[in-house]
């Protein structure tokens, strides 16, 4: 979770305050977990190369269990939510698919960062070494699936509640209707230009993962706000005025969260937060087979510091 934590307990208030079941239209009732994680700040606090090593940033896994700590085979759903998305002006949705096409592979050197972790090892482990079940870099896309949900409006202030029943909703829509698909699945939740999910921006994150009970079993989702609508330079170090860098940026350091810490918090965490937090002041372009992307770094216990490959 992100340290800033006066953004954390707001969230947390607001997660709270919807807390409880809801009915969804696919039949299945999701419970959104009491407080959410990854809670990337909207503007970083300072603007660095890179962020010294630091031990206390060490990863640690927080549960022995070999399901829901990590995310084996990742596979990521991407759900354009709302009948809005008739209006995309900044390329959102070209943008996030073209960027989940290209994850994978040698070519994909940042994604190699997150094979060092892994689930089935004993609490507290920071080296998996041979031992457990490792996060596999994807042979092929991680892009299972793409839906534009535009059977009715997106809500503008959507609680967490309804973004986890989106969620719940995209499970069925992908007939991933029992735990097993679900224990690689993650849900982005795009809402659409206009739109304030959570209370973003004044809420000042940019985005957060967490988890959610439904039919289905237990979903791993995010909430990913339109972010160019905060304009270049939110949730990005870069100041070239490129405006989808802060969304890939943000959709990465997620994406890497969900993977490592599937169902939050009993996957990797250490004195800084999960896999992300610790180094949301490191951004790169990186090169994949689908175009040029903004990376945010991970923090990699092998190297002892923010890095941006593998």
């Amino acid at each position: 979770m992100s340290p800033l934590r006066a953004i954390a307990h707001t969230t947390a208030v607001l997660a709270l305050a919807a807390f409880g079941t809801t009915s969804l239209a696919s039949g299945a009732q999701a419970q959104p977990a009491p407080a959410h994680h990854g809670l990337k700040p909207l503007a970083p606090a300072a603007k660095q190369l890179q962020p010294a090593a630091h031990s206390r940033n060490t990863l640690k896994v927080g549960s022995g269990d070999s399901q829901g700590v990590v995310s084996p085979n990742p596979q990521v759903y991407l759900v354009f939510w709302g009948s809005q998305w008739s209006s995309d002006p900044a390329g959102v949705a070209t943008d996030m698919q073209n960027m989940f096409k290209g994850l994978y592979g040698s070519q994909d050197t940042w994604g190699t960062i997150l094979d060092q972790y892994c689930e089935g090892v004993a609490k507290g482990t920071v080296t998996c070494g041979s031992n457990g079940i490792h996060v596999n870099h994807p042979a092929s896309s991680p892009l299972a699936g793409a839906w534009f949900d535009n059977t009715s409006a997106a809500p503008t202030n959507a609680t967490a509640a309804q973004i986890a029943a989106e969620a719940a909703n995209a499970a069925a829509h992908f007939g991933n209707t029992t735990q097993t698909p679900n224990l690689n699945a993650q849900y982005v939740i795009v809402s659409p230009t206009g739109t304030h999910p959570d209370g973003f921006p004044n809420s000042g994150f940019c985005a957060w993962h967490d988890w959610t009970s439904s039919s289905y079993g237990k979903l791993a989702y995010t909430n990913l706000p339109y972010i160019p609508d905060s304009g270049a330079g939110a949730c990005t170090t870069f100041t070239d005025g490129r405006l989808l860098s802060g969304i890939e940026s943000t959709e990465t350091h997620e994406y890497a969260e969900t993977v490592t810490d599937f169902w939050p918090s009993i996957g990797w965490n250490g004195g800084g937060g999960e896999i992300g937090d610790a180094c949301v002041q490191l951004d790169a372009y990186v090169t994949l087979s689908t175009g040029t992307f903004d990376l945010q770094g991970l923090w990699s216990n092998s190297a002892n510091k923010c890095v941006t490959h593998g």
